[in-house]
């Protein structure tokens, strides 16, 4: 499965350095976001900000890594859990 990521700046109030995730028919499907050196829980990890269809939910974990989270993305799309 192939993804592609468009940097981008989200207005969260801070950690605002993020990306758009869209799937290999382009569609949006993910917003992750690059939390700082100074964020006191998980500093310089990615965050989920939003996920859609099937990486909607009340679970919005981080991510090492942006490698980490497309292989994260890629699993829920594949197997659903």
């Amino acid at each position: 499965m192939s993804l592609s990521l468009q940097p981008v700046q989200v207005a969260t109030g801070h950690d605002e350095d993020g990306v758009l995730v869209f799937d290999e028919s382009q569609r949006l499907i993910a917003v992750l976001t690059h939390l700082s050196e100074q964020n006191e829980v998980a500093p310089g990890q990615w965050f989920l900000e939003a996920g859609f269809g099937r990486l909607d939910g009340v679970h919005h974990p981080t991510f090492a890594n942006l490698d980490a989270a497309q292989d994260w993305i890629r699993q829920r799309l594949t197997h659903g859990s």
